[in-house]
């Protein structure tokens, strides 16, 4: 069974830093390609980050300079380090494969900055 599970979420003032995990389990972790993606309400979901399985990254323009991503193949885990954090970086955020699989989203972690 594939589970995808966030965490790391919370309330954050504007400026602070959040550092999301994404626990991977029923696939070969290591041999995928890992995005996250983040979804506030009446939108849709938008990327945030990739890293390929050689730790080559991607990041939207929208968080360049201010997040990073990673991974540690040995705990088939995916981070998200977010910096300066926005207000307009509240959302709900998720992982999934890349390219991302229907059946793979979690609940996702919610990420609420305040001003």
């Amino acid at each position: 069974q594939v589970q995808l599970v966030e965490s790391g979420g919370g309330l954050v003032q504007a400026g602070g830093s959040l550092r999301l995990s994404c626990a991977v389990s029923g696939i070969p972790f290591s041999s995928n390609a890992m995005n996250w993606y983040r979804q506030t309400p009446g939108k849709q979901r938008e990327f945030v980050a990739r890293i390929f399985t050689g730790a080559t990254s991607i990041l939207a323009d929208s968080v360049k300079g201010r997040f990073t991503i990673s991974r540690d193949n040995a705990k088939n885990t995916v981070y998200l380090q977010m910096n300066s954090l926005k207000p307009e970086d509240t959302a709900i955020y998720y992982c999934n494969t890349s390219p991302p699989r229907q059946g793979y989203w979690g609940q996702g972690t919610q990420v609420t900055v305040s001003s």
